[in-house]
């Protein structure tokens, strides 16, 4: 709901901290005395805008009594109530200006955001259409964007966009209605429209660093680190403080292994944003990953200092312990990891490895096969698995695990049947599997390639070494 501030300024130029404290006054008891409309609006809107409801609404009652033939006094009061939760009252009170023909777009605006808090996504989306009907050209960007967030609420994502873009057709330095895009796109997880949308944006905008910023996300999103490090660096030139894309662009520098650069960008945020747990954490990996361990776990419990329950960070101090090569010290900061986020199957997938490490190998069977059950299109997951049946020895459990996997997803299908000529033409000298390769090598030969370096002995064969060539 927006209020109308441009009396308050108005009066603070000239006397209204004076009538503010006789207001206050008459409320100990001393006299009023006589108030025009305009310095009682102009009170009422001033109470609205700091969030004191109650003294807003004291207010608008003296309005109606003084001023019963203005209706803005009684709509002001629908406001400040339904603001402390009388939702029925405040319908009452409008239902009433109704009734005497005294609606406008604000009153509009006032119903759509009562059934908005009454979660009637439905009647909000009439009033907020009642409320464009009548609106100003200049106000209809803002409420474009509450009838979005209502189709969101909604879970309609795609009328949301459809609105949303209206919302940037008349004002395209609309932030919120930018940054909501980008989450719809999100929801519907259709990253090439929320590409195709952004791109468009900003070739009528090329100005606008939020928009940037969004197309690296989307980038991100779809896993084309390259192009959301090239979007996000025009968000940086255009505002060079933006410390999220910073951070953003930190990750994306991360996840195609230039790790300084990575250190660089997130140094970059802290400079501007302070230490930040998250911020922390990834410095910790960017120095694990660059065999700077002691440097690592510096970050990583600094991290912790400021977020004790971040289980990035437990997990980053479980992986560094391992690759020093304490390995129960590792399993218990990994299971610590896991006891703030137990539904995580990348964490459960790291403590089998750990655990392969121990003697205890079939709680490591155990724990590959949990953490394949909670993610069984996870790629990485079944050939960890596979590898440490292979090694070992149970050939026959790897052979007969693989001919069960059942799966609709294409990459999960061709490492099944990798693996599944491997282990059948390895272990039981089965010929008839050299069609699983042959198949696999049409369809994805870079994948083919990676699975069979994981069975040096198949890369003595003229006959695999000749099909991998072609």
């Amino acid at each position: 709901m927006n209020y109308d501030d441009e009396n308050e300024d108005g009066y603070f130029d000239g006397n209204l901290n004076e009538e503010l404290e006789r207001f206050e006054k008459s409320l100990t008891g001393e006299p009023l005395g006589f108030m025009d409309s305009d310095t009682l609006e102009a009170i009422i809107d001033h109470f609205l805008i700091q969030g004191n409801y109650t003294k807003a609404n004291l207010c608008a009652e003296i309005g109606m009594q003084q001023f019963p033939f203005i209706s803005m006094f009684t709509l002001r009061k629908a406001q400040a109530i339904s603001a402390n939760g009388q939702l029925k009252e405040a319908l009452n009170l409008l239902s009433q200006l109704e009734k005497s023909g005294n609606t406008s777009c604000e009153h509009f605006l006032t119903k759509a955001s009562i059934f908005s808090q009454l979660r009637d996504t439905k009647t909000a989306i009439k009033y907020f259409t009642e409320a464009l009907n009548v609106a100003e050209p200049e106000d209809k960007d803002e409420i474009f964007v509450d009838l979005a967030m209502e189709y969101e609420a909604a879970r309609d994502f795609k009328n949301a966009v459809r609105i949303l873009r209206q919302a940037l057709e008349l004002n395209p330095n609309n932030e919120v209605a930018i940054y909501e895009l980008a989450f719809c796109y999100d929801q519907m997880e259709d990253f090439d429209s929320a590409i195709k949308c952004y791109s468009d944006f900003i070739n009528e905008n090329p100005y606008s660093f939020t928009a940037w910023y969004n197309l690296g996300n989307a980038y991100s999103k779809s896993e084309n680190f390259e192009k959301a490090i090239w979007a996000y660096d025009y968000c940086l030139i255009i505002n060079e403080d933006f410390s999220p894309a910073y951070f953003n662009l930190g990750n994306a520098y991360l996840s195609e292994e230039k790790y300084l650069l990575s250190i660089q960008n997130f140094e970059k945020c802290i400079e501007l944003d302070g230490e930040d747990g998250l911020t922390l954490c990834y410095l910790g990996e960017c120095n694990e990953q660059l065999g700077n361990l002691e440097e690592a776990k510096r970050f990583y419990y600094k991290s912790l200092e400021l977020m004790p329950e971040l289980s990035d960070a437990w997990l980053g101090l479980g992986i560094v312990k391992d690759l020093e090569g304490d390995v129960q010290g590792a399993i218990g900061f990994i299971e610590k990891a896991i006891s703030f986020d137990a539904f995580n199957p990348g964490y459960i997938h790291v403590l089998a490895g750990a655990l392969e490490k121990t003697e205890d190998l079939d709680l490591a069977d155990e724990t590959y096969l949990k953490a394949l059950s909670m993610d069984p299109n996870n790629d990485e997951i079944l050939t960890d698995y596979i590898n440490f049946l292979v090694k070992n020895e149970n050939y026959k459990l790897a052979k007969d695990f693989l001919e069960n996997v059942v799966t609709e997803n294409d990459v999960i299908a061709l490492v099944r049947d990798l693996h599944l000529f491997a282990v059948s033409y390895i272990y039981f000298q089965v010929e008839e599997a050299f069609n699983l390769l042959i198949h696999a090598q049409v369809e994805d030969s870079e994948l083919t390639k990676d699975i069979i370096s994981l069975y040096p002995s198949l890369l003595n064969d003229p006959k695999i070494v000749n099909l991998l060539s072609n």
